[in-house]
């Protein structure tokens, strides 16, 4: 079969055909009496072959040793090729990614396009000054497309860098409560604890919904960032978690802090000091516990309080009985 009929068949053009045969690859059977190549049936099979393997992402090197040397073995070029092929997955789905944020941020023209790449550059760099910069940029007339900053704010270490995030995310409006939502559910706690912070500031009903899902959390972490962040906008789900964080002495200050602006509610000032009072009385609780009740129970108005402190005023740890008639003397002064 002359070349022009193989380069039909096989859809192989004559010039690559060509190249096969100067590369050594595939070498035409015979020659016709006027000197055109002519390929066998063998030939075409070797075509075939190595488009196959062009196919796998092969190159004509590699392909002629798959071909030629008896004691080839596949696996260890495959295993190369997947490893080429993820390689390339990769960078093209980082590629797609950056398209997509830059489409997303509706580009006015080429200078806009280029402002928004630098960002992104900017975002991903090592240097912490140039990540905030990108973050605070978000003010101006071009943002940073809000998937890029909820994915800097949730992989951020950086306490300075992802305060400005999560400043830039709150003034992101619309799409950011989506993403940081999925960070919730994160395998990786710290990044859990970041999505939990990021939502904490944002203002909107939106993000208090999700906060109260957050109190249900098997994150402990979680829980805790969320009834702190729930306490400071009057949500009164968050006091038995705020409760339970002044008996653990896990950020008790700011616990006890937002029972009280909690209790500044008349309605639920009683629930408040009713549960803290169930609390103490569960017995179980060691003096140190005992101690920071007392003090959490000092910005609690009501009866219920009061009676509270004054059984604490005889309470056998000395601390705790100190503390507690010392706070009653100054509300009875008030």
């Amino acid at each position: 079969m002359l070349i022009g009929e193989v380069a039909r068949r096989s859809g192989v053009s004559a010039r690559m055909l060509r190249h096969y045969e100067s590369l050594g690859l595939v070498r035409p059977t015979g020659r016709t009496e006027g000197g055109y190549r002519e390929y066998s049936s063998e030939d075409i099979r070797r075509i075939f072959h190595i488009e196959s393997l062009r196919s796998l992402g092969m190159s004509l090197r590699e392909i002629g040793r798959a071909l030629d040397d008896p004691g080839f073995k596949p696996s260890e070029l495959v295993d190369d090729l997947i490893r080429q092929t993820r390689e390339r997955i990769a960078s093209e789905t980082e590629l797609l990614t950056r398209l997509r944020r830059i489409g997303a941020a509706e580009p006015a023209g080429w200078e806009d396009v280029l402002r928004i790449v630098a960002l992104l550059q900017a975002l991903g760099s090592e240097s912490a000054g140039k990540r905030q910069r990108a973050a605070l940029s978000s003010a101006e007339e071009v943002p940073v497309p809000v998937e890029a900053l909820a994915e800097a704010a949730l992989s951020e270490t950086d306490p300075n860098v992802a305060g400005a995030l999560r400043w830039a995310l709150a003034r992101s409006g619309d799409g950011a409560l989506a993403l940081l939502a999925e960070g919730l559910g994160a395998p990786v706690a710290e990044v859990r604890k970041r999505a939990v912070q990021s939502i904490a500031e944002i203002p909107d009903g939106e993000a208090t919904a999700l906060l109260r899902d957050a109190l249900t959390s098997s994150d402990v972490v979680v829980r805790r960032c969320a009834a702190l962040a729930l306490g400071a906008r009057g949500a009164a789900d968050a006091v038995p978690t705020l409760i339970d964080m002044i008996v653990e002495g896990a950020n008790d200050a700011d616990a006890a802090d937002a029972l009280s602006a909690l209790a500044g509610d008349p309605a639920l000032a009683d629930q408040i000091a009713t549960r803290l009072v169930d609390r103490l009385a569960q017995g179980d609780l060691g003096s140190s516990a005992r101690l920071r009740l007392a003090q959490a129970l000092a910005d609690i108005p009501g009866i219920t309080t009061s009676r509270a402190l004054a059984d604490l005023s005889n309470d056998e740890d000395r601390a705790v009985a100190l503390t507690a008639t010392y706070i009653l003397k100054l509300r009875d002064s008030r």
